[in-house]
């Protein structure tokens, strides 16, 4: 009979300063809560951005009416 392979432990990095994550670890994915304020400000600023299109149409619809958007359908001029 073959001898057990120990399960290899996957090596998980912070995404913000790569360096190595257990999983317990309080603020994963990330190695500290400043690692996770840097990814945040990133977000708040728009250095990182959705980029799939919105193809909901109720959604777009709902943006429309937060940006002064028109309804469809809609008579005002």
């Amino acid at each position: 009979m073959p001898a057990k392979k120990k399960p290899e432990k996957k090596l998980l990095k912070c995404p913000t300063c790569r360096m190595p994550v257990h999983l317990k670890n309080v603020d994963f994915p990330f190695c500290s809560d400043r690692c996770r304020k840097i990814d945040l400000g990133k977000w708040a600023s728009g250095v990182y951005k959705i980029s799939s299109p919105i193809l909901d149409p109720e959604v777009l619809e709902d943006l429309g009416e937060l940006g002064g958007g028109h309804k469809k359908g809609s008579d005002e001029d």
